[in-house]
């Protein structure tokens, strides 16, 4: 049922069609490339099976998590309505009435997990597991400081698990400590972000335990994940991977965190990670370069051992 304290949509089908896209959030999709990792990383990247594997269960992963945003938005629309950049949502601005939005939660939610069953019973339970933290999040731990970003970053580590699930390669402990310290890493420089793009007034407005949050606080939590990434990163290139030449993809990690710690210190951003990382070109060219190097010190590992 629409709201009744908003105009009803206009502009027909398409309007809707358009509303609920947006409300499938396909810009957080990227996220989900970290299933990628463990292809990568367990040398399956020659497998074509190992590919369309990992291909459907990031497919997986958008729908699922898409039906998990529309939960949450459609929870927390009032909320919304008070936020500069939330209030353009789909639901919160009412183009998406809230009873379609539930529908279209249900389709994404079974079209997600019919992908899920068809990869395998193990990658049907990693997946759910995934979407009850994230319903848990949105219920309860949204509200709690500290343990809503670290559900978050369990969120992240689901999505690792998943990557190797799907192609039934076992699950790098390296892998799963660099994912949670990064997305710790991110979670926290997200909360600095809202502060800083929210006035004083509109902090528990919109998310009560901002309130719970201050920027000295935030700054030694940044300090603490930044440490945390870099240090588990390089250690996983010495003595985690194939090859110690994987050092050689340590200073992109050194410049792509560097570089959003500054976007959020000093240009505001970081509030939506998703966008940040999108939108600023030096951290795209310096994820498209790790990727390159990364793949070529594998690759020729493979053809003549580096040691």
């Amino acid at each position: 049922m629409t709201d009744p304290s908003l105009p009803s949509p206009a502009g027909g089908p398409l309007r809707l069609v358009a509303a609920s896209l947006q409300a499938l959030r396909p810009k957080q999709w990227v996220k989900n490339v970290l299933l990628l990792a463990a292809i990568v990383f367990s040398m399956q990247y020659t497998s074509v099976d190992a590919w369309v594997r990992t291909g459907l269960g990031i497919a997986a992963f958008s729908l699922v998590s898409s039906s998990g945003y529309i939960l949450n938005d459609a929870r927390d629309r009032e909320a919304d309505r008070l936020h500069p950049r939330k209030k353009q949502r789909p639901i919160a601005s009412g183009a998406l009435p809230v009873g379609l939005a539930w529908v279209l939660m249900g389709v994404v939610f079974a079209l997600g997990l019919g992908i899920s069953w068809y990869l395998s019973p193990a990658f049907l339970v990693v997946i759910l597991l995934y979407f009850l933290t994230t319903v848990s999040y949105s219920l309860y731990f949204k509200h709690i400081v500290i343990l809503d970003v670290m559900m978050l970053a369990a969120c992240y580590l689901w999505r690792a698990a998943a990557g190797a699930v799907a192609i039934g390669v076992p699950m790098s402990p390296w892998l799963l400590t660099c994912t949670a310290f990064l997305a710790l890493f991110l979670g926290f420089n997200k909360r600095r972000g809202e502060l800083g793009e929210l006035s004083p007034e509109d902090v528990g407005k919109t998310r009560k335990n901002l309130l719970e949050y201050n920027a000295e606080t935030l700054v030694e939590f940044q300090a603490i994940t930044t440490s945390g990434t870099i240090i588990s990163y390089a250690l996983y290139t010495v003595l985690g991977s194939p090859t110690p030449w994987m050092l050689l993809t340590l200073p992109y990690v050194l410049y792509g965190v560097f570089r959003y710690i500054w976007l959020v210190n000093t240009r505001r951003e970081g509030a939506a990670p998703d966008e940040t990382l999108l939108r600023d070109v030096p951290i795209l060219a310096t994820g498209l370069l790790f990727g390159v190097t990364a793949i070529a010190v594998l690759v020729i590992n493979v053809a003549r051992p580096l040691g």
